[in-house]
């Protein structure tokens, strides 16, 4: 009987769980995005820009792909000035720094009718290539940041496990 009770109470307990981790899924709340890439959104403007779209299209494409994010990109507002024809730098005036790159390669295709697709590739790769440095950068500046700390765990070490016991053992082989 007791048995049977037990076996009860488990399996009343396994079918409560998944119950209440899918209610706790329900009511949590959706963590948003981390803000886009600047290297990415380039590639994500040459994508909208290849499919047809003009750039103030594109750019509030853009800007819908990215609505998740915790900051507002203000992109919407630059595409919706640009086709009410504000000029290039009213229309950006309030954009996050991070589009930076996005504002500098398509102002000459808006201002002056340069294909705007090679100076987008142009500069998502100079970012691509500036994280990198800096990524190698920052690696060469750790390895030479890490030697003091090494060494001081590995000298005591050697000297503990390699030279302390070769001069035990002569030490008694001397005394002997």
């Amino acid at each position: 009987m007791i048995v049977l009770l037990i076996i009860l109470i488990g399996v009343g307990g396994m079918a409560y769980v998944p119950i209440r981790n899918i209610d706790a899924r329900r009511h949590k709340k959706r963590k948003p995005m981390d803000p886009l890439d600047g290297a990415m959104a380039a590639d994500l403007l040459q994508a909208a820009l290849k499919a047809g779209a003009s750039i103030p299209g594109a750019l509030i494409a853009l800007d819908v792909s990215l609505c998740e994010e915790e900051e507002a990109s203000g992109l919407q507002v630059v595409g919706r000035l640009l086709m009410m024809g504000a000029t290039w730098d009213e229309a950006w005036s309030d954009v996050s720094p991070r589009f930076d790159t996005l504002r500098d390669a398509l102002q000459p295709a808006w201002e002056d009718g340069a294909a705007p697709l090679p100076l987008l590739e142009r500069g998502a790769q100079m970012l691509r290539q500036s994280r990198e440095r800096q990524a190698r950068e920052a690696a060469a500046k750790l390895g030479s940041q890490l030697v003091l700390p090494l060494g001081l765990c590995f000298l005591p070490a050697f000297v503990l496990i390699g030279i302390v016991p070769v001069i035990a053992a002569a030490g008694i082989s001397i005394f002997q």
